[in-house]
C-alpha cells in the first residue's frame, strides 16, 4: 500500500507517502515538514488559533509537494492516515478534514492515528526487524512517558509525568533565563559551551520507588540559581550544562527502572527530545551496561512528521482498520485504548 500520511497536531505541518512494499526507510517515499516557529516566536509560544490558520494554508500546496517529490498522482494512493489526537483541536481538525475529504474523493480506505502511538512506531520505520517487547520513552512536547509495548497496538503505561513534560521544561528554563522562543534548542546547544559539574540540580523523583517523573520543581531551581548568579554568557551555559545534567540523568535512570519493571533489555526513545545528543549518549551507555540495545529515529524523524503517522497508519490499513467518514479528532487520547493490529 502506498499511504499518504498527514500530521497537524500543534505547530508543524507534516506530509508524507509511505509504501509498504519496499521495507525499512525505503518504503519512506518522500516527506515534508513546514514549522510555525517563526509565526509563533513573536508570541513565546503557540497560539492554537494561529496555528490552524496556518495549517489550512500550508497543506495542500505541502501534499502537492510531497506526491511530486515521490513520483506520484492522487490515483496511485491506496490509503491516507491523519492524525486525529492528542494535540490543539483546531489543528487536528485541519489534517482530519483534509484527509477525510480526500479519502472520500479519491475512494481510499482511511484511518485516525493517535500522534504518540507515531512516534513510538518511527524508530521501526528505519529498523523493520526491531519487535516487541519493549520499553519505549516518549519524550514529546508535553509527554514525558514510559511505556511496555507487548505487541503492536497493545501498550502499557509505566510511568509519566505529574506536571511539566522534560520537553515543556526545557523550553519553560530557556525562557527563564531569556532565550528566545523555542528555547529547548538553543539550551541544548548552550549546554555544550557549559562546565559539568558547576552547577547540580535535583535529580526529581528517582529517591524513591516508581517509574513517574516530576520536572517543575527543577525548573524552579534553576530560576533561583539563575537569579542569585551573576548572570554572564559562561554562567549561563553552566547552568544550561546542569539542567540538562539533570535531565538526561533522570531519565535514564527511570529507563532503566523500567526496563527492569518490564523484564527486557530493549529500549525505544522517540519524540523531540529523543533527538538531544547527550540523552542519546546516555541511554546507550545505559543500555550496553546492562547487555541491552536502545533504538533512536534519525533526528528529522524524532520531531512531529508526516512520516511517524503514514507508516503507523499503514501499519493499521494492513491490519484492516479503517475509520468511518466522519472527520473526528481526540484532543486527549489515551494509547492504551488503541486496539491492537
Amino acid at each position: 500500500m502506498k499511504v499518504l500520511g498527514i500530521e497537524t497536531s500543534c505547530d508543524e505541518t507534516g506530509v508524507a507517502v509511505y509504501d509498504t512494499a519496499r521495507p525499512g526507510a525505503d518504503g519512506l517515499l518522500a516527506h515534508a515538514v513546514y514549522s510555525q516557529v517563526a509565526l509563533h516566536a513573536e508570541y513565546g509560544g503557540v497560539v492554537p488559533e494561529l496555528a490552524s490558520r496556518d495549517h489550512v494554508r500550508k497543506l495542500l500546496p505541502l501534499v502537492r509537494q510531497t506526491l511530486a517529490e515521490a513520483g506520484l498522482a492522487t490515483a496511485d494512493l491506496d490509503g491516507v492516515a491523519y492524525t486525529a489526537g492528542p494535540g490543539l483541536v483546531g489543528a487536528l481538525l485541519v489534517g482530519a478534514g483534509v484527509a477525510r475529504a480526500l479519502a472520500w474523493g479519491l475512494d481510499l480506505p482511511a484511518v485516525a492515528v493517535h500522534h504518540m502511538e507515531g512516534h513510538l512506531l518511527a524508530p521501526l520505520l528505519e529498523d523493520p526487524d526491531l519487535e516487541p517487547p519493549f520499553v519505549a520513552l516518549l519524550v514529546s512536547g508535553g509527554h514525558t512517558q514510559l511505556v511496555a509495548v507487548e505487541a503492536l497496538g497493545a501498550y502499557r503505561l509505566l510511568g509519566e509525568t505529574l506536571d511539566d513534560a522534560a520537553g515543556e521544561a526545557f523550553d519553560k528554563t530557556a525562557k527563564l533565563m531569556g532565550l528566545p522562543y523555542p528555547g529547548g534548542p538553543q539550551l541544548a546547544q548552550l549546554a555544550e559551551q557549559g562546565t559539568p559539574g558547576v552547577y547540580r540540580f535535583a535529580r526529581p523523583m528517582t529517591d524513591r520507588p516508581g517509574l513517574d517523573f516530576s520536572f517543575s520543581g527543577l525548573k524552579t531551581q534553576v530560576l533561583l540559581a539563575w537569579q542569585g548568579s551573576d548572570q554572564s554568557a559562561q554562567t549561563r551555559a553552566d547552568i544550561a550544562r546542569g539542567f540538562e545534567d539533570a535531565v538526561v540523568e533522570t531519565l535514564a535512570i527511570k529507563c532503566e527502572r523500567a526496563l527492569d519493571a518490564a523484564g527486557c533489555d530493549t529500549l525505544v526513545v522517540a519524540g523531540g527530545v529523543g533527538a538531544n545528543k547527550r540523552l542519546r549518549a546516555r541511554l546507550q551507555a545505559m543500555a550496553e551496561s546492562r547487555g541491552g540495545q536502545v533504538r533512536f529515529p534519525r533526528p528529522a524523524l524524532c520531531t512531529d512528521n508526516g512520516a511517524m503517522i503514514a507508516f503507523a497508519g499503514a501499519l493499521r490499513l494492513e491490519a484492516g482498520q479503517r475509520a468511518d467518514a466522519a472527520v473526528r479528532v481526540t484532543p486527549r487520547w489515551d494509547m492504551a485504548s488503541l486496539p491492537a493490529m
